[in-house]
């Protein structure tokens, strides 16, 4: 992912809410939101799929985890034989491991929650332990958690006021952050950061969704989680993806809900259109 907004315990009815747009070249092979394994043993996956190298952007397990990741826009410290991010992310979600210093893939930010003990953590390439979260809203872009960029300051104020004024419908709320999602309008130019890749990159790149057909690049997708307790201490998530062509335009939906999640033998059926 590219924008993360994450709210915990912020909602009256649901205790996690997640708005967040992968960003990404249209010529890497990936697969949309579906089941699967990193090995015949691992638990069963739920997300997007990095075709290339097998990772994930986004992703939640059969063992009640959940993990999503960004890459840090740090041109410097960039090194392209280093190893895929994605797999940062399945291995939270298959072992609960947090990577380890020092680190074989380029810079990043990784955030990982645990359903059963309703923890959540970040960590990135900087960080030798992971740094709890508390209950609230929490955005990340390619910088450091809640960093004050444009796209990430206006998605923390605009998810603050939809979870204010919000319905307990989750298709409702789900439009809702995919609106936001979908902003695709550029920063002014003093209010961009300069992280070394030149003030026209800095412009394409600063909206919360991309589009930059001339350069093969965007945002390819938009996902939405939203979860909420029972009362018999079970998850009822639901998770919705919507996929972009290289023009903005839509490609694809898909929906899941898991109702009494984590179970180690579900796998529900994918709404795909």
């Amino acid at each position: 992912m590219c924008l993360i907004g994450l709210a915990l315990d912020a909602h009256p009815r649901f205790s996690l809410v997640v708005a967040a747009n992968r960003d990404e070249f249209f010529v890497r092979p990936a697969e949309p939101l579906g089941w699967w394994r990193t090995g015949e043993n691992a638990p069963w996956l739920l997300g997007g799929r990095d075709l290339a190298a097998g990772g994930t952007w986004l992703g939640l397990s059969a063992s009640g985890r959940i993990g999503m990741l960004t890459n840090v826009r740090d041109p410097a410290r960039h090194r392209p034989d280093a190893a895929s991010r994605g797999a940062l992310v399945t291995d939270w979600l298959d072992r609960g491991a947090w990577p380890t210093a020092p680190h074989a893939t380029n810079p990043f930010n990784l955030i990982g929650g645990d359903l059963h003990q309703r923890r959540w953590w970040w960590t990135s390439d900087r960080h030798v332990e992971p740094v709890p979260l508390v209950a609230g809203v929490h955005t990340l872009s390619n910088g450091t958690l809640n960093e004050p960029w444009p796209k990430v300051q206006n998605l923390s104020s605009q998810l603050h006021r939809t979870l204010d004024d919000s319905t307990d419908d989750d298709r409702v709320l789900a439009e809702r952050l995919f609106a936001l999602l979908a902003d695709d309008r550029p920063a002014p130019d003093h209010a961009l950061p300069d992280t070394g890749v030149g003030l026209e990159t800095e412009r394409r790149l600063s909206p919360a969704f991309i589009r930059w057909p001339e350069a093969g690049y965007g945002t390819r997708c938009s996902t939405v989680v939203l979860g909420r307790v029972d009362d018999d201490g079970r998850w009822r998530l639901h998770l919705h993806e919507r996929t972009h062509g290289i023009d903005g335009l839509p490609a694809g939906r898909r929906t899941v809900t898991l109702d009494g999640w984590p179970h180690d033998d579900m796998r529900a059926p994918i709404d795909a259109r």
